[in-house]
């Protein structure tokens, strides 16, 4: 099959990834880079050997390109996407899909409209650990999977991130950061959610930065740094999903857990694209780990990106969809919505559980 060509837009520390891990990928091809920082995609292409280095609009306008990979800041994720689908390229772009569920919603719509793909990480999910237990819930391993815990706990971003107040900012904090890649675990795993409530708190108005080169600079906090989110799945199974930046003493509890009528797993970090899985069975004393049954169980990303490819040659639907995206956008908005307002929040944009991977089996 002909190699389907990449543009990248967004030549920041994110993109060295796709570009050394694409090279492996006979289906796909980069071609070529923009960046608001010309000197930045040029270094970049010269160290990767891509072809071409052009201006945002010259890449949008090239007949060459087949997919936008978008690699930019969230905050014009919406901007480029929309840009890129008006230009008659699919997308792919890293976390989350947009900043707003509006623009959101119009990315979704405009690709159906324009019968072109969006593809969004994470691709973390598309991994040897997560797709070994959604082989093993698949397989009938724990019997009807009935509940769910999941944990991202740390002490916050500025004792080590060189610039971390963004991530405070409004539109930010542990659940956008972070929860991208639980909830489009739990949805690859247990299917589309349908509900969820949530109690969301600022625990520390400041906060002080300790990392270089902004040491002993304050933070003034935007967006909620706790959150506590209920998960209804319309299965029936339910959920507890945690994130924070308020843990200072460290935690011990599990990333993710599953419960079901004949056992449990416990699932790795959703973050890495590999294991250890571990099974306890009913009335086994102990869990026990799981050889890992997939591909793909190292530094991977782009993954989703070679699967958005190779479903366009296929003519089948890709697994790090856009409606999926979405769908994990509007259930992070709807936990602080939730709590602000005291309520459940019913979920109105649906997804499809992504169809599993091919194992090594």
């Amino acid at each position: 099959m002909q190699k389907v060509r990449v543009g990248i837009i967004g030549c920041g520390n994110i993109s060295d990834a796709y570009l050394v891990n694409c090279v492996h990928y006979e289906e796909l091809e980069i071609v070529a880079l923009a960046d608001l920082n010309g000197e930045l995609a040029q270094t970049k292409a010269d160290k990767y050997n891509v072809e071409k280095v052009l201006t945002t609009e010259q890449l949008l306008a090239d007949p060459d390109i087949d997919i936008v990979l978008n690699l930019t800041i969230p905050q014009v994720h919406a901007t480029v996407s929309l840009a890129a689908l008006d230009a008659g390229k699919h997308v792919y772009s890293e976390k989350p899909l947009a900043v707003t569920v509006e623009d959101g919603q119009r990315i979704v719509a405009k690709a159906r409209e324009l019968g072109l793909r969006v593809g969004v990480a994470p691709d973390t999910v598309l991994g040897a650990g997560i797709q070994t237990c959604r082989k093993l819930i698949d397989d009938g391993a724990i019997g009807q999977p009935i509940a769910a815990n999941a944990f991202m706990l740390s002490g916050g971003p500025e004792s080590w991130h060189p610039n971390p107040s963004f991530l405070y900012a409004k539109g930010a904090g542990p659940m956008f950061d972070m929860g991208p890649y639980y909830l489009s675990a739990f949805i690859t795993l247990l299917g589309p959610i349908t509900r969820v409530t949530g109690s969301a708190v600022i625990s520390y108005p400041e906060r002080k930065i300790t990392s270089e080169p902004q040491y002993g600079e304050m933070i003034q906090v935007e967006t909620p740094t706790h959150i506590n989110g209920i998960i209804d799945f319309e299965s029936g199974a339910t959920a507890t999903l945690v994130t924070s930046f308020d843990v200072k003493g460290g935690s011990s509890l599990p990333n993710i857990e599953i419960y079901g009528s004949e056992g449990s797993i416990i699932v790795p970090d959703p973050n890495t694209f590999s294991g250890p899985v571990k099974l306890r069975k009913a009335g086994s004393e102990q869990f026990e780990e799981v050889e890992l049954t997939h591909p793909y169980g190292g530094n991977d990303r782009g993954i989703g990106l070679l699967d958005m490819a190779k479903a366009i040659q296929e003519n089948r639907p890709h697994r790090a969809s856009g409606e999926l995206a979405l769908q994990v956008l509007e259930i992070m908005h709807g936990f602080h919505i939730a709590s602000a307002e005291s309520r459940h929040y019913k979920v109105e944009y649906n997804c499809e559980r992504p169809t599993a991977m091919l194992s090594n089996n």
